[in-house]
């Protein structure tokens, strides 16, 4: 008996927290201070300033860590320094917020051509397509890095040498 109050009023507590983010998108909640820095970035970003844009983005991840686009502008200046390997993390990162983010699926998947793991970027491609059930430009794009397949210098490294001695 002494402990029903306690009780009611923990199960009243429980019900009014459990409802309170009911009905709103995981992304409707993210902290607006770290929205903006993610647009201020993926500015500079266009712009060609990865290195600026980098820094806004780590910013704005220590503002919010839910911030979902701001891994994949991540991802993005990544790729456009030329670390694909860098762009894969980030891109993984932001799908751990949503695994079904059609735009890290695809940033990965072109991530992965440019590392030269091509095999990997179809199974994105064909993950895109479960997803879109229809045309999407996700897709698209992402077809479209996997034809043009792996830079030269990626795929000249991945070459084994003629005449290189075999472990037998």
């Amino acid at each position: 008996m002494r402990l029903t109050p306690i009780a009611l009023s923990a199960a009243i507590m429980l019900a009014t927290v459990a409802s309170a983010g009911y009905g709103q998108k995981p992304d409707d909640q993210i902290d607006p201070r770290s929205t903006s820095l993610t647009q201020q970035a993926q500015a500079l970003s266009a712009q060609g300033r990865y290195s600026d844009a980098t820094d806004l983005l780590e910013t704005a991840l220590a503002v919010d860590p839910r911030n979902r686009q701001a891994y994949i502008a991540l991802g993005r200046a990544a790729q456009g320094e030329k670390l694909p390997g860098k762009a894969i993390k980030f891109y993984l990162e932001a799908l751990k917020l949503e695994p079904n983010d059609l735009t890290a699926l695809a940033g990965q998947g072109e991530a992965l051509v440019q590392r030269g793991a091509v095999e990997r970027a179809k199974r994105n491609l064909e993950r895109i397509r479960t997803l879109c059930k229809g045309p999407c430009p996700q897709a698209t794009t992402l077809a479209a890095a996997i034809a043009k397949g792996p830079p030269p210098e990626v795929l000249t490294a991945q070459r084994p040498e003629v005449g290189a001695p075999t472990s037998e």
